[in-house]
């Protein structure tokens, strides 16, 4: 990724490096989204759940294609190596997991860079473009 990276200059100043346009930085959430809903108080269930095919295969095709994926899930430090060893099992190629996101949905995500939410309802395909309504900060 570190080659891919541009570093910016603003007044001379570093500021946060970005990819490149046709490269995106995918962060996805693990339970009810490429598995079945697998709650922090039942981390044992990782044993027996099976992937999402279709997450599996779209997901590696992204990798494939140079997109950076980052895996997110609100399961603890504790649950990491269940994870890591899920993922690796059913071969999900990835490049970072970042475990503790907060428990309870209703995200809102403010950030300096553009960001683009996608929200899962039961199946992977092609993402298509769709005008939507909605919330920016007041100029």
């Amino acid at each position: 990724m570190k080659d891919q990276l541009q570093q910016k200059k603003i007044e001379g100043e570093n500021v946060s490096p970005i990819l490149p346009a046709d490269i995106k930085n995918y962060l996805i959430d693990i339970d009810g989204t490429i598995t079945e809903d697998v709650p922090n108080e039942e981390p044992e269930r990782m044993a027996t759940c099976e992937p999402f095919l279709d997450a599996l295969e779209t997901l590696n095709s992204w990798y494939e294609d140079g997109h950076q994926i980052c895996f997110f899930t609100s399961r603890t430090e504790n649950h990491r190596e269940i994870t890591e060893n899920w993922l690796n099992k059913h071969g999900f190629k990835y490049h970072n997991l970042l475990m503790g996101k907060p428990r309870g949905g209703n995200y809102h995500w403010i950030d300096n860079h553009l960001v683009k939410a996608t929200r899962y309802k039961g199946k992977f395909t092609e993402l298509v473009e769709k005008n939507v309504t909605i919330q920016v900060f007041k100029d």
